[in-house]
């Protein structure tokens, strides 16, 4: 699947404000952030990270890999389909799909980005990192996705209004 390049471009604005050399304490490269575990799963080698080309091709083939595995109804909002596949992007996709699986047994709805959003918070609970839906253990980090999700839906709705 394509992404609209406005929204690749809110994700590079939120990951670097635009700066294509950086690197992260844990290793993330580039303007989008790449970790080395998605080169090599991508078969890329890791000194190929440091190219905006490259770097921008893999963070789609990443969106559009995660977002096949998420199996998220076309019937979702997209607003809902995007806030989760960029928490994904963000946070891991296991944890996502942990926080489906969780809402799905629960009884709430999966395809929410409302839900979605309060079972990864819920995931740094052991009631809820314990539970047998949940295979990537315990999320500690949810506020930091949360934020992201919010920080790049909101500059992608800015591009958007934007007359090109």
């Amino acid at each position: 699947m394509g992404y609209d390049w406005r929204f690749i471009s809110a994700i590079a604005y939120c990951e670097t404000r635009f700066r294509e050399g950086l690197v992260s304490k844990r290793g993330a490269t580039g303007l989008m952030q790449i970790m080395p575990i998605v080169a090599r799963h991508f078969k890329v080698p890791q000194s190929h990270l440091r190219n905006t080309e490259t770097n921008v091709r893999l963070a789609c083939r990443l969106l559009a890999e995660s977002e096949s595995q998420l199996e998220i109804p076309e019937s979702t909002p997209e607003s809902d389909r995007l806030s989760i596949l960029l928490a994904s992007y963000n946070a891991g996709l296991g944890h996502v799909k942990d926080a489906r699986r969780l809402a799905k047994a629960d009884g709430a709805d999966p395809n929410s980005w409302a839900v979605v959003s309060k079972y990864l918070k819920l995931k740094a609970t052991p009631a809820c990192y314990n539970r047998k839906e949940v295979k990537a253990g315990r999320f500690a980090g949810s506020k930091e996705t949360l934020h992201f999700v919010e920080l790049a839906m909101s500059q992608y709705a800015q591009y958007c209004e934007i007359a090109w």
